[in-house]
């Protein structure tokens, strides 16, 4: 290592927004964090939700917590009842054939 060029890698101590402080090195003085291993959902387990204009409830009322076993029977009967409800069509008319006329022939 070139002597004069490395910043001073020094112990400090972080905070977190949660409270949390622990001692770490770092070539700051100090580290504020917003999250760590002690509130992160990933870690802890909790999920914390923020909700802006109701869409977490909005998403649960119109799908609610549904398994694999429900969402598959739940899309068979709505594509049961759209196909009861759409009219059948009768076959096809065969297209009357042109007529020749003596330009084109």
């Amino acid at each position: 290592m070139k002597p004069g060029i490395h910043p001073k890698y020094q112990e400090v101590e972080a905070r977190c927004a949660c409270g949390n402080t622990f001692k770490t090195k770092s070539t700051k003085n100090e580290l504020h964090l917003e999250i760590c291993s002690n509130c992160h959902p990933f870690f802890t387990g909790r999920q914390k939700l923020i909700d802006t204009e109701g869409r977490v409830e909005r998403f649960t009322k119109r799908f609610g917590a549904q398994s694999a076993e429900t969402r598959r029977a739940a899309g068979k009967e709505a594509k049961a009842a759209k196909a009861a409800k759409a009219p059948k069509t009768a076959a096809a008319a065969p297209k009357p054939a042109k007529a020749k006329t003596q330009a084109n022939a």
